[in-house]
């Protein structure tokens, strides 16, 4: 396991930083790189959109319509639409190519927690403050279905690598995997003692994992809903994991400063 920021410097493995980049004059809140790996969008508590040059660090463009907090960001299969999510109740859609505003969907009746693209690029999926889970057309922002069964706000979704299934984590304790097509709920997972605050399917959409305001991550049969193993080292709560493309690594961020690397694995 490899570790970054405040553990990697105490062990003595911490490594270079490429590029720092600097423009948001606020909390960044959520990243997201383009399908080609070309840009990198960033979203803040400074109510914009920002699109980088992921090799020089080069801002290339600052996306501005939202009228608060922009919290969630993601990028189409194609990459050539962003979306961004935000605390004025609102998902825009922006074209990546020329910066501007393609659609804004507004039928949302609380703020934007995390949005995530199906892979046909067909479908957006938000997760709302609300408790409620919403998927929409993509091209035309029309509401396809409503998703209703957690307790408490959802704070991430993420999509199967087939597009079938969809995954929820909230404040309730839950991860919730959905019928994309009926809008059923298939399981509700369930073991962590605190918030779940994000979700993510590996390559393979065999696992699924999830990080917990309880310090822990745990992996789980994407099929069955089994808990296959519960990570620790976090010392305080996990708030971003993520596997890598081949499926062999898994990331996870924390409030203790730290980003650690996992043998997917063992």
């Amino acid at each position: 396991m490899l570790l970054f920021g405040e553990a990697a410097r105490t062990e003595k493995q911490a490594l270079p930083e490429l590029v720092i980049q600097n423009g948001h004059s606020a909390n960044v809140t959520s990243v997201a790189f383009s399908p080609d790996g070309k840009f990198i969008a960033s979203v803040s508590v400074d109510y914009t959109v920002r699109l980088w040059d992921a090799a020089s660090g080069r801002l290339v463009r600052i996306l501005e319509a939202h009228t608060d907090y922009v919290n969630a960001v993601a990028f189409s299969p194609d990459g050539l639409t962003l979306a961004s999510g935000s605390v004025d109740a609102t998902i825009q859609l922006w074209d990546v190519r020329t910066g501007r505003p393609i659609d804004t969907i507004d039928e949302i009746a609380s703020d934007v927690r995390s949005l995530a693209f199906s892979p046909d690029g067909l479908t957006l999926a938000s997760a709302q403050f609300d408790r409620t889970v919403n998927l929409w057309n993509a091209r035309t922002g029309r509401l396809i279905l409503n998703l209703e069964g957690h307790s408490d706000r959802v704070n991430s979704v993420a999509f199967s690598t087939d597009g079938k299934r969809l995954a929820s984590a909230g404040d309730d304790k839950t991860i919730r995997l959905w019928d994309t097509e009926s809008g059923h709920t298939v399981r509700t997972l369930r073991g962590h003692s605190a918030e779940v605050r994000s979700v993510a399917f590996s390559t393979d959409g065999k696992a699924l994992v999830s990080g917990s305001d309880d310090n822990t991550i745990k992996i789980w049969d994407a099929v069955t809903g089994e808990s296959l193993r519960s990570l620790s080292g976090h010392t305080t709560g996990v708030r971003a994991v993520g596997f890598s493309p081949d499926g062999k690594t898994l990331a996870s961020g924390s409030a203790d400063k730290t980003v650690r690397l996992w043998d997917a694995e063992s």
